[in-house]
């Protein structure tokens, strides 16, 4: 195997190094996105070399020693003769390279390959350092193996899934570059590599593992603290929109009950409504007493949301660090062990907790359109248009954001509780940990364009208030949202819009004034 080329990896590129079990939610975002360079730390290889001395001391003694010198699964008390290792591996690999249906997203596999090479460079999988090598070499190059996103059941860990990542470290199958299909033997060769043979124990330490599922959720974990903060600014504008009070933020409230994602976020809500010329508008004489809820219970809402969230990166960034093939080695004995780590039960419980999150941010945002586009609650024109009737306005938009919102309820169902015994009985519970994850995609893009809607309707009624002007923080959120999406003043066509603004949300450019209570911006 030949070292991946300099052409492939710019000077420009911030350098990651993978430090055996430290990676960060932070750095991990920015491995999605990619752009960067991920390098193997040297500190890594002496556990590296010396679990693989212990694998090559196994094969030689020739005592039965699970997918090293045996079949798999059920299969695993065939014994396999020494001149048959490396087919073993390489038939592995094939035969469980059964995936299907689409593509996985670029982001989920970049994170795939890094999480698989940090696994392996924990020292406790006996494989080469060569193959973390390549495994870096092609998220580098960024040439990333065609996935295709079904066919896990998330224990024995995501074999079919990663397998098909394996294939192209063997020249075999496809990979992706710059979105389009090519060769893997192609891709290696962009990459600086060449097709690779695998070793005792090498294609099985690839395969098992949750790290498919890990990079899913992972990918979703950072989408739904981008829709959460989107969600917390633009609820503050429809209360600006609806003339609601800022007093259920009040610290007071939030401190006698001491929920602490309710605390944080309620502070964020104050901060953003601070100064606002509509609230202090209408601080006398409101008949009003108490505002809805979807405005008036944002706090304890959304607080509650965001401690799932904190509560799910904390698993998450456990599994991005762990050690989850089988059998495991370990070097200091000289011990091969069997387990089960490659079981994606925590990843699939953290999933389907962020389901209820992404869900209950989209149920609340859904509940504040319905109400700013009702006069008699928002007090704002009818379906906030200028002259409905002859318009329809933001009517059907609402509609929308019902349906998804709908969606997502059924989406939201748990996936870990629905266990499918395979392998002939043998793997006889699985976690469904890579559906759990795989879902939330669908999830966070149905939220996000609730959301979307949220902010083009929350921004309409703030105009119906001119010359009053929201708080200075909501009033850049305003122009943001005026550049790139006119006033409704009469019925257009308005997906185009709406699309806009989930693009918008997308981006992360409203994240950053609720990056303090988020995870992934602080740790």
């Amino acid at each position: 195997m030949r070292r991946a080329s300099a052409h492939c990896c710019p000077v420009m590129k911030t350098e990651i190094r993978v430090v055996a079990g430290k990676l960060s939610l932070r750095t991990l975002r920015q491995i999605a996105s990619g752009g960067v360079l991920v390098v193997l730390d040297s500190a890594t290889l002496p556990a590296i070399r010396a679990s693989r001395d212990a694998v090559q001391k196994a094969v030689d003694h020739g005592a039965p020693a699970y997918g090293i010198n045996t079949g798999f699964g059920k299969l695993a008390k065939t014994h396999i003769a020494y001149d048959q290792l490396e087919r073993l591996q390489t038939n592995l690999v094939r035969s469980h390279a059964v995936g299907t249906g689409p593509l996985l997203d670029d982001a989920t596999v970049r994170l795939t390959l890094v999480l698989k090479a940090a696994s392996l460079a924990r020292g406790y999988s006996g494989v080469r350092p060569e193959l973390i090598e390549a495994l870096l070499a092609l998220y580098n190059a960024d040439v990333l193996p065609s996935i295709p996103a079904k066919g896990s059941v998330g224990a024995s860990g995501d074999l079919a899934p990663l397998a098909h990542m394996t294939l192209a470290l063997m020249g075999e199958g496809e990979v992706r570059i710059d979105g389009t299909a090519v060769a893997a033997s192609e891709g290696l060769r962009r990459a600086g590599l060449s097709p690779m043979s695998l070793a005792a124990k090498e294609g099985l330490a690839l395969l098992n593992g949750t790290q498919v599922s890990t990079a899913l959720a992972l990918k979703a974990l950072f989408e739904a603290e981008d829709i959460f903060a989107a969600a917390v600014v633009t609820g503050a504008l429809s209360v600006d929109a609806a003339k609601g009070s800022d007093a259920p933020f009040d610290v007071r409230i939030q401190e006698v009950r001491g929920q602490p994602g309710q605390i944080d976020v309620a502070g964020k809500y104050r901060a953003l409504l601070a100064g606002s010329e509509i609230r202090r508008s209408h601080l006398v004489n409101d008949e009003r007493v108490q505002d809805p809820y979807s405005l008036r219970c944002q706090p304890q809402v959304m607080g509650a949301c965001l401690d799932l969230i904190r509560n799910v990166a904390a698993t998450l960034i456990i599994e991005a660090n762990a050690v989850t093939d089988n059998p495991l080695v370990f070097a200091d004995s000289g011990e091969v062990l069997s387990g089960g780590n490659f079981h994606g039960e925590p990843v699939a419980l953290a999933a389907d907790v962020l389901a209820l999150a992404i869900a209950e941010i989209g149920s609340l945002a859904e509940r504040r359109i319905a109400l700013l586009i009702d006069a008699t609650l928002s007090g704002l024109p009818q379906f906030l248009v200028p002259e409905p009737g002859i318009n329809s306005g933001f009517m059907m938009a609402h509609v929308t954001a019902a349906a998804l919102a709908s969606e997502n309820k059924s989406l939201a169902h748990p996936a870990s509780v629905d266990s499918l015994p395979t392998s002939a009985n043998q793997e006889d519970h699985v976690s469904m940990s890579t559906f759990a994850a795989r879902r939330l995609g669908e999830m966070a893009e149905n939220t996000r364009t609730i959301v979307a809607i949220e902010l083009l309707a929350a921004t309409q009624g703030i105009d119906f208030h001119a010359p009053l002007k929201t708080s200075e923080k909501l009033q850049s959120v305003y122009a943001a949202v005026r550049d790139r999406v006119a006033f409704y003043a009469e019925d257009r066509y308005f997906a185009p819009d709406i699309a806009a603004m989930s693009d918008f949300v997308a981006s992360g450019k409203l994240t950053e004034e609720i990056s303090a209570v988020l995870p992934s911006w602080n740790g």
